[in-house]
């Protein structure tokens, strides 16, 4: 009998997951498997958590969605909270697996970990096999290969738009074989020493965990409201659900495929007809494409203070009070303040609002970006690490802007796209 183990990450759907397609396809029994690791409820970067409670939150609610959507189709999930360098080579040798199946890996901690574990399992003649799921164009697809993609973004839209095709979603699996897989039993957060968030009215929406609510989420954006029509023209709001898609928790956490997204454009485009917004939609998924591409180029220089271009950022302080005047609102500046404050509050912020309050870090505090980042990384319930860290670079001046460094002027956002001050007068009780 053929057992493989399916290593789920940041992929928990059953719809268009290769990975789920392939282990199924070859094996008699498969085994879904699901890692918190430890670590990163345990290790800090630059001072800050590598996840918050918004994020976890959102992470346990996917997986025991997950796991609901395995059990109607004959299987289930299991949940392990350890270092999964340990915990995948023993899960296969408990269940004689001979294939472990994961999704591919771009930033460099996952990788070197994948690393481990495939010499681990390679002891108990176990083999490793990883697969695209994260992307829109596949990377094997690209008309270059991933050392010559081009380091400005619009020279790899024109292209790959171009010359490359979009695969097809991948259905579901409708039968899965698996041994006896017990209950799952997932923890509180305040057993994981975390404090459950408290729900603030003024959020933009209630995010929920898992491939159900992604789906729910993208049939009231499409289909229900329309907003699509309209995305373009609103997607710099910052009040209220439907000024954007508000699909990037869903994307980050891999309950949602861009393909899948894509294939629902083009079939609202079929129904509504196309405009300058079904377009953008998908330009923002090749944007997010495009950095998870680049971090497979340049790995660990993604992470560094100068970036992958070697360039100088404005700054390179490390002031903890200006940094947490930053953090708690403080900073005296209205529009960043009111955006900081939104993010500790609900751990979402508005595109136009990352980019005022990165800005600001960077220009105006001249302090590391890679603070921010790491902030950020703790705090957004949308945290994705190459999305994350390719737009911090991108604002410091030592990324993908082929325009060189720019600065925006906080002032005249807040009165561009807050011209009433209804936004700063949501979050500020001193507007």
């Amino acid at each position: 009998m053929k057992r493989s183990i399916v290593w789920f990450k940041t992929d928990l759907r059953i719809n268009d997951n290769e990975t789920l397609f392939q282990a199924v396809s070859v094996s008699d029994e498969i085994i879904p498997v699901f890692i918190l690791d430890e670590r990163l409820l345990e290790q800090k970067n630059f001072g800050f958590r590598r996840i918050g409670a918004f994020r976890l939150k959102f992470l346990l609610e996917s997986v025991r969605d997950l796991d609901r959507s395995l059990r109607e189709i004959g299987s289930g999930l299991i949940f392990r909270i350890g270092k999964p360098e340990v915990v995948v080579p023993e899960l296969a040798k408990q269940f004689g697996a001979t294939k472990v199946f994961g999704k591919k890996e771009v930033a460099s901690e996952e990788k070197e970990l994948q690393g481990i574990i495939e010499k681990e399992l390679w002891k108990q003649k176990c083999v490793f096999e990883d697969f695209s799921t994260s992307t829109l164009y596949h990377a094997l697809d690209l008309p270059f290969g991933i050392r010559d993609i081009p380091d400005v973004f619009s020279v790899f839209r024109k292209r790959v738009e171009k010359e490359t095709l979009i695969r097809k979603v991948i259905p579901e699996p409708q039968k899965i074989n698996s041994p006896y897989i017990p209950p799952i039993d997932l923890p509180a957060l305040q057993m994981l020493a975390f404090a459950e968030p408290e729900p603030d009215e003024r959020a933009v929406l209630r995010f929920q965990g898992g491939e159900s609510a992604a789906l729910q989420r993208l049939q009231h954006y499409f289909f229900e409201t329309r907003s699509l029509s309209r995305y373009k023209e609103t997607r710099n709001g910052l009040i209220g659900a439907d000024y954007s898609s508000k699909f990037s928790p869903w994307l980050a956490h891999g309950c949602i495929s861009p393909r899948t997204i894509y294939e629902k454009v083009r079939e609202f485009e079929g129904m509504h007809g196309a405009n300058d917004s079904t377009y953008w939609l998908i330009f923002e998924l090749i944007w997010r494409d495009y950095f998870r591409f680049m971090m497979k180029k340049y790995g660990k220089k993604m992470f560094d203070l100068n970036g992958f271009n070697g360039q100088t950022p404005p700054g390179t302080a490390q002031h903890e009070n200006t940094l947490f005047s930053w953090i708690n609102g403080e900073t005296g500046d209205a529009f960043v303040d009111a955006n900081m404050r939104e993010l500790k509050c609900t751990g979402f912020m508005s595109n136009r609002g990352r980019q005022n309050v990165a800005s600001y870090l960077i220009d105006q505090l001249q302090l590391d970006w890679r603070l921010g980042a790491a902030y950020f990384e703790e705090q957004l319930i949308d945290y994705d690490v190459s999305s994350n860290w390719g737009n911090w670079a991108y604002l410091a001046g030592v990324g993908n802007d082929p325009r060189g460094k720019r600065v925006f002027n906080t002032r005249k956002q807040a009165d561009d796209y807050d011209p009433k001050g209804e936004y700063r007068k949501l979050w500020l009780s001193e507007y």
